[in-house]
């Protein structure tokens, strides 16, 4: 079993910068993949970026060289840096934990509460 955390939300301007963390409590946390996702208001959650056990990174072409996705297994804890935010950034963004080499909507297995990130333009 595994507990998944979000922090570090908050109201920004556009071009500014977040980072978000996700603290996981629980065994075997090296050897999950860790994602993380956003849902707009009215819109479908969807994939922002994963991580692998081996620190192979994905993303969604809407975030490449703004985001970067980064663990430290000895605190078990995976951040989000988020940079140049724009407002179609705004949304809740979860962070999921899955056995598989990444995570995708479909094999997370635990999922955090969220943490809320506006974009004010």
């Amino acid at each position: 079993q595994v507990q998944l955390v979000e922090s570090g939300g908050g109201l920004v301007q556009a071009g500014g910068s977040l980072r978000l963390s996700c603290a996981a409590s629980g065994r075997g946390f090296p050897t999950y993949a860790i994602g993380w996702f956003r849902q707009a208001p009215g819109k479908e959650r969807g994939f922002v970026a994963t991580i692998s056990w081996s620190h192979n990174t994905y993303y969604v072409d809407s975030v490449k060289g703004r985001f970067t996705i980064s663990r430290d297994n000895a605190k078990n804890t995976v951040f989000l840096q988020m940079n140049n935010l724009k407002p179609e950034d705004t949304a809740v963004y979860y962070c999921a934990a899955s056995q598989s080499n990444i995570v995708t909507m479909r094999n997370g297995d635990y999922w955090g509460h969220g943490t809320q990130v506006t974009v004010s333009s």
